[in-house]
């Protein structure tokens, strides 16, 4: 088979940026070698209890998630975040602490000491610097901030953000507008006050999903691919063939020639799939860890919990030496993750923090999680519901030195013309970043492929393929 484009890997990176380009009228299939397409953007029904396995929200603040969600009928599916969040919870000294989600919350509570208030606030002065490249997240917000508000505020946000740590993440490619603020600004407070009084609002308020969780995306998008999409196909080696493109060996589903290749997998799959083609940028991807994760799902009945759960969930700093990095108050969050009367948590545990502690088996795992929370949240008696999820391969980790392995991965593809990489390791984890990425990657994609119509007139135009089906 003869294709434009073959994409290798079926998450939402892959099934847009397939979708783009069918868009545009070019012969696309996609590869994916689960049974089921979407990558981590997983939502189970469970009876009237909606369990995420991945990301449990959307970004309000990406215009491509918003379109997409329009373009698939989705909008009317869309559920914002539940009037019930009026606060964020942090753990301090075993006690969960709520914090109000306004901006000037940090300072009217007393999460942080006296003096650990006063230093936050000295960060407007012009006293701490400018961020260099290789600075780590924990630099940087020490220097900024001081260690009372890295170790109480910063490192269990990286722990629930990139299941990271901060001593190791690169600040440059973790929190790139927060550099972007400090040197325009000279203050990342400066900077937020800019951006409020521009409009903008606190990230948290501004938090979607669907009906069906956020797997109706990749469900939406594998839907419009149709045949286009083959699951439970393993690509075995991609080898470039000059001009004539590139072939890709499905190992035991025969071979694909296509004129471009998009890499859509997660970095330890590209590792290998750039094996036969870069081992520079093999090398790179390769480098770049994904801990693993697991998903701990808990329901109970209402009347079972004394918190009063009015927040999106709790951050456990690493000091408090907890199983839990951190959990979701899922059925506050949005409606229909829960049965009436009753609710549901969702506990991460594991990532860069505590590794080993993601491969427990399932029932030690839920009964470690159970534990803690009924100690934390006040709970009483046994979950009505409970599921565990492992992921071997975590979140991607923006390590130091991130920089330099994404930039072997784009030399990679300029040498190698008609090879694109692409996934949530670039420039984002969120979904509403995996589709702009894959926005991007779609269109470097078309310009390649228009280049080549024009430069070889025997190749297959998109104008000439519009009702092909794939």
């Amino acid at each position: 088979m003869t294709l434009d484009v073959a994409v290798i890997g079926g998450g939402i990176s892959g099934l847009a940026t397939a979708c783009e380009l069918r868009q545009r009228g070019y012969r696309v299939t996609v590869l994916e070698r689960q049974a089921c397409a979407g990558g981590k953007a997983q939502s189970e029904r469970i009876g009237r209890y909606l369990m995420e396995h991945g990301p449990s929200a959307v970004a309000g603040g990406s215009a491509v998630a918003s379109a997409w969600s329009g373009a698939l009928g989705l909008d009317a599916q869309r559920l914002n975040l539940g009037a019930g969040v009026r606060r964020r919870y942090l753990l301090a000294n075993g006690t969960v602490v709520g914090i109000p989600t306004h901006a000037f919350g940090f300072l009217v509570r007393r999460y942080l000491s006296v003096p650990g208030r006063l230093r936050m606030l000295a960060e407007v002065l012009p006293t701490w610097g400018k961020s260099r490249a290789g600075e780590s997240v924990t630099a940087f917000f020490q220097r900024r901030f001081g260690r009372e508000f890295l170790e109480r505020v910063i490192e269990p946000l990286v722990g629930g953000m990139f299941a990271g740590d901060p001593d190791r993440m690169a600040m440059h490619a973790a929190y790139p507008a927060l550099v972007g603020m400090e040197r325009r600004h000279g203050s990342v407070i400066r900077g937020l006050i800019h951006s409020r009084l521009r409009g903008g609002r606190m990230p948290a308020r501004r938090l979607y999903s669907w009906r069906e969780g956020v797997g109706a995306l990749p469900r939406a998008l594998a839907l419009r691919l149709g045949p286009c999409l083959r699951t439970g196909v393993t690509v075995r080696a991609i080898r470039h063939r000059g001009q004539g493109g590139f072939r890709v060996d499905t190992a035991g589903d025969g071979y694909l020639d296509a004129s471009a290749v998009v890499i859509a997998a997660p970095a330890h799959a590209a590792a290998g799939l750039l094996e036969h083609l870069s081992p520079a940028a093999a090398e790179a991807a390769g480098l770049i860890e994904a801990p693993p994760l697991a998903v701990v799902f808990l329901g109970y009945r209402r009347s079972q919990i004394e918190h009063p759960l009015d927040g999106i969930g709790c951050l456990n700093p690493r000091t408090e030496g907890r199983v839990l990095s951190g959990v979701l108050f899922s059925s506050t969050m949005f409606e229909g993750r829960a049965p009436d009367a009753q609710i549901a948590l969702t506990g991460y545990v594991g990532g860069a923090r505590a590794p080993e502690l993601a491969r427990l088996p399932g029932r030690d795992l839920i009964a470690a999680v159970q534990s803690e929370l009924a100690e934390l949240l006040g709970i009483a008696g046994p979950p009505l519901l409970a599921r565990s999820c492992h992921w071997p391969y975590g979140l991607p980790q923006y390590n130091l030195g991130h920089e330099a392995r994404i930039a072997a991965l784009r030399a990679a593809e300029a040498s190698l013309p008609g090879l694109f990489v692409t996934g949530n390791y670039f420039h984002g984890l969120a979904v509403g970043s995996c589709l702009e990425q894959a926005a991007r990657a779609a269109g470097r994609v078309h310009d390649f492929l228009a280049e080549r119509s024009r430069s070889m007139p025997y190749c297959t135009r998109a104008q000439e393929v519009a009702a092909a089906p794939c």
